[in-house]
């Protein structure tokens, strides 16, 4: 089964000099993060809509076999609350997703710590997902006029799947019912680590695991332990030998352990990135 393990966005200004090596231009370091990870999650999707030539470019700076998990837009799960979502679905999936081509991921899907569960409103959202890159481009078409031109795209390259994962941040959602809704509709339940401030679940609802790992001490800004990459190295062997593909991510990025500690991680696992 395929391991991808990585960062959430990979612009930030404290790790040039650090992780990112002195004097690199900027415009490469999307270039260096991928030579030593196998994949990364797009967060500035989750704050405004992105380009399609941004994704193109993103996906000709990093190898072939290198995936992108793309972050759902949080005017849909923070604003819209789920609901009255077709436009905004289109609009999201108009913005550029396709031009990754066979380097889309998962879908990400955040919900806030107010969002409280609602079995018929989330499972109304998750029935209008697209599953596949050529739904993607069905539903893209039904953008409207916030994109136009080349700010829009809505043809595919490929045919794939596309899979879904909720992160959710209510304790109303650590239920067996919520566990049902997610599975029937097979969507992933992220396993946040996030230093005891949100619900940590566990829970198997899809044929892939995601994990986002934000600090165990010190939300986003503690680094892990080597006992604690060993024990993370651990449980995602074990999911892999139970047939899932495993998506893990750092978001410890405010002091800027997060993409020393995504290395550890795959050199634990054994996993060795393509070069760039």
């Amino acid at each position: 089964m395929a391991t991808y393990i990585g960062i959430s966005g990979w612009t930030y200004a404290p790790w040039r000099g650090d992780f990112y090596p002195k004097g690199l231009p900027q415009r490469r370091e999307l270039e260096h993060a991928a030579s030593q990870l196998t994949s990364i999650e797009v967060n500035g999707s989750f704050y405004s809509l992105q380009r399609p030539s941004s994704y193109a470019a993103w996906a000709k700076e990093t190898p072939e076999d290198f995936v992108f998990a793309v972050k759902g837009s949080r005017f849909i799960t923070h604003m819209l609350k789920l609901g009255g979502v077709d436009v905004a679905l289109a609009n999201f999936f108009a913005s550029g997703p396709l031009a990754l081509g066979s380097k889309l991921g998962p879908i990400l899907w955040q919900l806030p710590e107010t969002h409280r569960f609602d079995a018929d409103r989330l499972a109304r959202f998750f029935e209008r997902l697209p599953r596949t890159t050529q739904e993607v481009a069905r539903l893209a078409e039904g953008h409207d006029g916030h994109l136009r031109g080349d700010r829009a795209l809505t043809t595919a390259s490929v045919d794939q799947a596309v899979r879904h994962a909720l992160e959710f941040r209510s304790p109303t959602f650590d239920t067996d019912e919520a566990r049902a809704v997610m599975r029937d509709h097979d969507i992933a339940t992220v396993l946040a680590d996030t230093a005891g401030r949100w619900p940590r679940v566990e829970a198997d609802t899809s044929d892939f695991r995601y994990v986002r790992l934000h600090g165990d001490q010190e939300l986003y800004t503690s680094g892990y332990s080597l006992k604690a990459l060993d024990d993370w190295a651990a449980r995602i062997r074990g999911w892999a030998d139970a047939g899932q593909d495993v998506y893990c991510y750092f978001d410890n990025d405010a002091k800027g352990f997060a993409p020393h500690d995504a290395v550890a991680l795959l050199a634990r696992l054994g996993v060795t990135p393509s070069p760039a």
